[in-house]
């Protein structure tokens, strides 16, 4: 593997031929920026009509995304402070930092929120990706202090760094797995989802490849039919904040989405077979 050498196209090259590209973007003109009123959460924002949110214990991550705040302005921020060129597809900005560098774009935002639910729960063993070349990266061995070597298309884990568990040295391992993980590995790790009638908060809709993209359920609603509604949430490229995403072709239901098998699920952004729905 070798080191990545252009953050704008998202290219992380392998020697044995391994690659990683994020998903391209689109640019357009600004929507009216006015945040839902009373709206400050995920879990704020009202259902449709005759729908629910699924029930969800404390402890799941469904309750974590469903805490998760609002910036006050709805404008996506990049990841060197300028604005997003395309404005028209966030909903609501959650209010979450993208690092500094142009690490955190689409699989690594999904990566960055399971992540941080883990290490607020204290389950610092469940915090592990995988490398776009197969390697596991495992948060548990980098609070013993190993840092990962890389030569050509081998990792190795070498104990050079300080040991810890704090939110700087969990954020320096966030940006180690965004380097070297992707769609392509992301889609590889996660599970099947048999049927989009067991959607739930948290799964992912991903295309692996080059390009390719994931978006996260971030909240899903049922009504007494047994019919469900899905929110989806977003980081893109360059490396930009989580959004939740406005359905674009459904005004008055956005930003929920229908949870059926019709047709494919059209996004701001991306395209997705209904089949690409995968789970933790």
């Amino acid at each position: 593997m070798k080191k990545y050498f252009d953050r704008i196209s998202r290219w992380i090259l392998f020697s044995a031929g391994f690659f990683v590209v994020a998903c391209s973007s689109t640019t357009g003109g600004n929507r009216d920026l006015e945040m839902p009123d009373g709206v400050s959460a995920v879990g704020e924002i009202p259902c449709p009509e005759g729908y629910t949110r699924v029930a969800a214990e404390k402890s799941d991550f469904a309750a974590y995304l469903r805490l998760l705040p609002f910036k006050e302005e709805n404008v996506v921020l990049l990841y060197n402070g300028e604005k997003k060129g395309n404005q028209n597809a966030n909903y609501a900005v959650i209010k979450m930092d993208v690092g500094k560098k142009d690490l955190q774009q689409c699989a690594d935002a999904v990566m960055r929120l399971r992540a941080e639910y883990l290490y607020e729960q204290k389950r610092y063993s469940e915090i592990a990706f995988c490398f776009t070349s197969g390697d596991t990266a495992r948060f548990s061995k980098y609070i013993e202090g190993y840092r990962s070597k890389v030569s050509g298309n081998n990792v190795s884990w070498v104990k050079t760094g300080t040991e810890g568990n704090t939110y700087e040295q969990f954020r320096n391992y966030l940006d180690m797995v965004f380097m070297y993980a992707g769609t392509a590995s992301l889609e590889k790790e996660l599970k099947v989802v048999e049927s989009l009638g067991e959607i739930l908060p948290g799964d992912v809709f991903i295309k692996g490849g080059s390009p390719g993209h994931a978006v996260i359920v971030a909240d899903v609603a049922v009504n007494a039919e047994g019919k469900k509604v899905f929110m989806l949430a977003q980081s893109y490229m360059p490396a930009q904040e989580i959004h939740v995403l406005v359905n674009p072709t459904d005004e008055t239901l956005s930003p929920w989405y229908v949870a059926e098998n019709n047709g494919r699920l059209i996004t701001p952004e991306w395209d997705f077979s209904y089949k690409a729905l995968k789970r933790f």
